[in-house]
């Protein structure tokens, strides 16, 4: 798997273990869905981001949404995962700063990632809880996708 090197830095869900785990009851989806569900899985697994897991503690539904574009975008639906997890209290900068600070600077670099929620690695004692289902198995993240609380 490419990105950011899990020396520098995981994504840590940081779930607060009070929380009872939740199983999504699976979504039924028209079998075109099910085919773009299935493409978008084959990916994720021959790029190493995502890994089949047998017995997840949380387990939620995928979800595909059409783009502007007309093509589809597979997602997860975090939505009971992200409640049991904190909300980061760092803060996020100021643009006027930011731009006030690049000012005594000659030369500016900007980068772009390509799916860059997918850049960094997740924590591997989290990487189970990212688990989704779809009608071929039980997956789970091994890189931090979108959707998930302080991504």
């Amino acid at each position: 798997m490419t990105g950011i090197s899990s020396d520098v830095i995981t994504h840590k869900l940081g779930i607060d273990r009070s929380y009872k785990p939740i199983h999504q009851k699976r979504r039924k989806f028209a079998p075109e869905r099910n085919i773009i569900i299935q493409e978008e899985v084959e990916k994720l697994l021959k790029a190493k981001m995502i890994r089949e897991v047998k017995f997840p503690r949380w387990l939620a539904n995928v979800v595909v949404v059409q783009k502007k574009n007309g093509k589809w975008r597979v997602c997860v639906d975090y939505t009971d995962l992200n409640k049991a997890c904190p909300k980061d209290p760092f803060p996020l900068p100021h643009i006027d700063s930011m731009v006030d600070a690049t000012a005594c600077h000659e030369i500016l670099t900007s980068m772009d990632a390509s799916t860059g929620f997918q850049q960094i690695q997740m924590e591997p004692s989290d990487q189970e809880d990212t688990a989704f289902m779809t009608a071929t198995g039980i997956y789970c993240y091994t890189a931090m996708p979108f959707g998930l609380k302080n991504a």
